[in-house]
């Protein structure tokens, strides 16, 4: 397992979990987080390829500001705000994130 993906809650790990083909850890961050629960959180992580897929809201985005300054390596990777939660995107979106992000999906949902 060479791949972390972040998300804030336990629904968003719930609804992408089911779309990866390959081994990753799906790491929830329960929201926004202080500099010290971050890397507490991210530090076991380092040197992998952290993948960052959080909410288009105003809690996401200070996750994200901070995620990007603590973690400058971690890639990022968008849902587009109308969905405001990963947990609402509609399948097809996510998995064209997380295809986007490098990550394997499932093809029976993938070309389904």
């Amino acid at each position: 397992m060479n791949k972390v993906i972040v998300v804030e809650g336990l629904t968003d790990k719930t609804r992408i979990a089911p779309l990866i083909a390959e081994p990753v850890t799906i790491l929830c961050t329960n929201g926004t987080v202080s500099a010290t629960r971050l890397e507490e959180l991210l530090l076991p992580y380092e040197g992998l390829d952290i993948i960052v897929l959080l909410d288009a809201d105003k809690s996401g985005e200070q996750l994200r500001k901070l995620v990007k300054r603590e973690f400058p390596e971690a890639r990022h990777f968008y849902i587009n705000r109308s969905y405001k939660e990963v947990a609402t995107t509609p399948i097809r979106i996510l998995l064209d994130v997380l295809i986007s992000a490098n990550i394997r999906v499932n093809q029976l949902l993938a070309e389904g």
